[in-house]
């Protein structure tokens, strides 16, 4: 079973090394560089771990900070989960949520039903 990456994010700690311990503190210089956001995206940037994070950011992170990449993100490996093997229904195609039976049934037409 192949590992599973995920990441560390440090941006707290490394504001807090370099003195900086207000999320707000780093609006200025990022504004400097030409990135503008607001006070909620700094906090959540500082405070969370991002998911997306736009390299232009990043970038200024670093300049603005004076770390490198190894310092903000750490990459890990966690076993990966096993993945369950989907079940199929009765036409092949995989069940949608165990819904076979109220699916609608296909109309049939037959001679005795015409004028």
């Amino acid at each position: 079973m192949a590992a599973k990456l995920d990441y560390h994010w440090h941006l707290r700690k490394v504001m807090a090394d370099r003195g900086l311990f207000s999320t707000t503190d780093l609006i200025p210089p990022l504004a400097e560089r030409g990135i503008t956001l607001s006070t909620s995206q700094v906090y959540r940037l500082v405070v969370e771990r991002p998911e997306r994070l736009s390299l232009k950011i990043l970038m200024a992170l670093l300049d603005i900070l004076d770390c490198t990449m190894d310092d903000l993100i750490e990459p890990f490996a966690v076993a990966g989960a096993a993945k369950r093997p989907r079940k199929a229904a009765s036409g092949g195609a995989p069940d949608a949520e165990g819904l076979g039976s109220l699916r609608p049934k296909r109309a049939r037409i037959t001679g005795a039903d015409r004028p």
